[in-house]
């Protein structure tokens, strides 16, 4: 597939993604803008469904919604507002830890370049990203399980990892598209381009797609 079906494709999506759920770290994104938030929703979101990622959002949020606020608490009273998010013990314990470091080493504040974001416990490419395009509106791709999936699937880049899937999109994709794509495929992979049996037959972009991978469809 040719970038410049690619921009169709996406701008396609974007256009019917008004009609699905946005994915839960945009939506806390969009609330507040908080990269501190945006942080701590992508680590409770890995692994974990939006519906309950969202319920243990809300609830740690009403006891600490800063590094300052979230050290207050001990690992078992994190543990406790986050359950049932998988891993949801290291979750809290990794939390706790990270808001001890943006204290101790950035001042209460989240950094703000990628290679510090990565030295952070628990966080890797798609969390940074994540962090960097939604809190801070500076360009970079986040890639997870969605995206890379898709981009495959479609026939846009043939890659084996979500890093190698990040990195052939920085190469080929218009910039301006960069912050937009894990939305918009986010969505589309939650609502029809399933992992599992993708529901073909409702797809608005189907004529494009190549459908790598596809061995049973609704």
């Amino acid at each position: 597939m040719e970038t410049k079906t690619f921009v169709r494709v996406l701008s396609i999506l974007k256009r019917e993604s008004l009609h699905w759920n946005a994915p839960i770290v945009t939506l806390v994104a969009q609330r507040s803008r908080d990269p501190y938030q945006i942080l701590i929703s992508t680590l409770l979101s890995l692994r974990t469904k939006d519906e309950t990622t969202t319920k243990a959002s809300q609830r740690l949020f009403e006891k600490a919604k800063t590094p300052d606020e979230m050290v207050k608490l001990s690992a078992q009273e994190i543990a406790s507002a986050i359950y049932p998010v998988g891993f949801y013990k290291r979750k809290a314990q990794a939390i706790l830890k990270i808001s001890e470091i943006l204290i101790s080493q950035y001042g209460g504040k989240v950094p703000d370049t990628l290679e510090a974001l990565l030295q952070l416990p628990g966080v890797g490419r798609k969390t940074a990203n994540l962090v960097l395009t939604l809190g801070y509106g500076k360009p970079g791709i986040c890639v997870d399980t969605h995206v890379h999936r898709i981009t495959n699937r479609l026939g846009y880049v043939t890659t084996k990892t979500p890093e190698q899937t990040e990195m052939a999109l920085r190469e080929k994709l218009p910039p301006k598209w960069w912050i937009e794509v894990n939305d918009i495929l986010v969505a589309f992979g939650q609502t029809l381009c399933k992992p599992v049996s993708p529901w073909c037959t409702q797809c608005p972009v189907y004529s494009f797609c190549q459908r790598r991978g596809v061995t049973r469809f609704r």
